[in-house]
């Protein structure tokens, strides 16, 4: 009998909140979206470890020193630990104490994902700057 009763009121509370549901859903107006973070085909490149592109572009003319997103070329190759391309761009005239719009350097940044090879590169390249 107890068992009745409570079925019967379970069932009765779930008809009741079907009974008030909607099945009606809003219209949704579409709206433009526009991407948040504009990063230029030089530094996708660089992030993605593609070092032919990355020669290609900078004998282009691309500047290696040019910001995207708020990151130099540098900044990205330290971050994503690209360590034959951090070399290129070191030897074409990379400033290694640029800083992002969010006050870091490359050291810092590599720093902070662990790329630990692209960190040494980037003290060794700074070491050799100050003894000259």
């Amino acid at each position: 009998m107890k068992k009745t009763i409570i079925i019967s009121a379970v069932a009765l509370c779930f008809s009741i909140l079907t009974v008030n549901a909607e099945t009606d859903h809003p219209v949704v107006k579409n709206y433009d979206v526009e991407a948040f973070f504009k990063v230029n085909s030089f530094c996708v490149s660089i992030a993605k470890g593609d070092f032919e592109t990355v020669k290609k572009l900078i004998d282009r003319g691309a500047d290696v020193n040019a910001k995207s997103n708020g990151m130099t070329p540098a900044m990205y190759a330290a971050k994503f630990n690209r360590v034959e391309i951090l070399n290129l761009l070191i030897a074409e005239g990379a400033n290694l104490k640029a800083r992002s719009d969010k006050k870091m350097t490359a050291a810092d940044y590599a720093e902070l994902h662990g790329a630990k090879d692209a960190l040494a590169i980037i003290e060794q390249a700074t070491a050799k700057k100050k003894k000259k």
